[in-house]
């Protein structure tokens, strides 16, 4: 059994196919000591390096796919180490034995919510590549007032640093006061693009909430700093979003499945915060007006 070598360095992670072809192109990656090409197939018993330093790798049949769902808290960094010593996304996650958790996309150092992490470096990449359009819907709290004017705008798209940018949806979700909360949709992962968005018509951001990456929402029981594996249908459900096939090998096994199941069966009451009061008041309000039907 053998595959693809560029594929293979992409799936751990080490960066897109294509990058991978540009190293190999340039002379960096090497197989049994030898200079690689590009095409070429590489076994389960073979020897790759990059730039020297050898890669530990499975062959993608053999590989688990696996992805997890991490409650990232506002002071972490979207880093692997910190100079500055500061808390990263990674402090928390479970350990991988000869693999590495890649991290889908970022969120800055004062927003929170959904991080994806898999071992799929591939698919990885096509949930993170433009392209693919993969939407991201935050929930956000604006201080000002929202004119209709604006909001066309920013459904329109303005002209940022780094080119337009727009909202593909945006509803408001209630509030107190100057801050109102809203849930919006882009399909790009550009650096603070939504609070940049809000920026452009001289709003201020004072929280920001990832909610939903793709086909993957931030479950109500999940509490921050903490982390949830998906299991089968949901990593395939990823995995069909940016046409790649299902592996048989995917998903919740052994005592992390167990314990899945034992949070499905008694999920810790959510942790409070304005998101999550108002969207308890909808609930309320929703279930009353029900009520009143009868």
């Amino acid at each position: 059994m053998s595959e693809k070598l560029q594929k293979v360095l992409a799936r751990v992670g080490l960066g897109s196919r294509r990058h991978m072809e540009e190293a190999i192109v340039e002379g960096r990656v090497s197989v049994n000591g030898k200079i690689a090409e590009i095409g070429q197939r590489i076994e389960a018993t073979d020897e790759l390096r990059i730039d020297g330093r050898r890669v530990s790798f499975t062959l993608e049949e053999e590989t688990r796919r696996r992805v997890l769902v991490y409650y990232k808290p506002e002071g972490e960094i979207c880093s692997r180490q910190d100079p500055e010593g500061r808390p990263t996304v990674f402090d928390n996650l479970p350990p991988l034995n000869g693999e590495r958790w890649v991290m889908v996309g970022r969120l800055d150092i004062n927003s929170s919510g959904l991080l994806l992490f898999t071992n799929d470096g591939e698919l990885a990449n096509r949930l993170m590549h433009p392209s693919n359009e993969v939407e991201r819907e935050y929930a956000v709290r604006v201080m000002g007032e929202i004119t209709p004017e604006m909001r066309q705008n920013l459904l329109n798209g303005v002209m940022l640093e780094d080119g337009p940018a727009k909202f593909e949806s945006m509803s408001e979700v209630g509030g107190e006061g100057i801050n109102r909360w809203y849930e919006v949709v882009v399909k790009e992962g550009r650096n603070r693009e939504v609070r940049r968005l809000f920026e452009s018509q001289a709003l201020k951001v004072s929280r920001l909430l990832r909610i939903r990456y793709g086909t993957v929402s931030l479950a109500r029981h999940l509490r921050m700093g903490r982390w949830l594996e998906l299991d089968k249908d949901e990593i395939d459900g990823l995995a069909a979003l940016v046409k790649l096939k299902p592996r048989i090998g995917t998903g919740l096994y052994g005592l992390a499945k167990r314990r899945a199941e034992k949070l499905e069966e008694n999920p810790l009451p959510a942790r409070r915060g304005g998101y999550l009061r108002q969207q308890k008041r909808d609930v309320a309000e929703k279930r009353g007006k029900s009520n009143n039907i009868w």
